[in-house]
């Protein structure tokens, strides 16, 4: 989980890699017209984010044996929709702060989010609550470093 530019894409891949089970790109999930809106700088509502939670969801409840895929998941209600397809789902939230965000996502040339929306994700953005089944790491390490630290906090190392 986290705002675009935060690693979310990169850790997925190498967590699902390092576990051995199936990666998605959630952002792929995302209907047309919410691609559209996003590229025309554009932030999404709750509203247009709905139908993409649902699918989010609908791809977790389809791998409650194991599977990583990205979300932004920005809000704790946004969170609490996928956990009723997945309660034991781990949200994993690489942070850092906007000047890194904004080098990142200004650098990126290939995703439809253009680095203007990034203060409309920050704002939006609820921080995991102690009561949320998650860890925070430090999104400037290296993507390899914050697999390790996720490996521990599933309790695989």
């Amino acid at each position: 989980m986290g705002v675009s530019g935060s690693g979310k894409s990169t850790v997925g891949a190498l967590l699902a890699q390092a576990l051995d089970v199936p990666f998605a790109e959630g952002d792929a999930l995302h209907p047309a017209a919410n691609i559209a809106k996003m590229s025309a700088g554009v932030a999404l509502t709750d509203a247009d984010r709905a139908p993409w939670l649902d699918r989010v969801a609908t791809w977790l409840g389809q791998h409650l044996d194991g599977g990583v895929i990205t979300c932004s998941a920005l809000k704790r209600a946004y969170r609490d929709r996928l956990r009723v397809a997945a309660p034991s789902v781990l949200f994993a939230h690489p942070q850092t702060d906007r000047v890194e965000l904004a080098r990142r996502t200004a650098a990126r040339r290939d995703h439809f989010m253009p680095p203007a929306l990034l203060d409309s994700q920050l704002a939006t953005l609820e921080p995991l609550a102690t009561d949320e089944h998650g860890v925070t790491v430090d999104a400037t390490a290296a993507p390899e470093r914050i697999v390790e630290q996720l490996l521990a906090a599933m309790g695989f190392a």
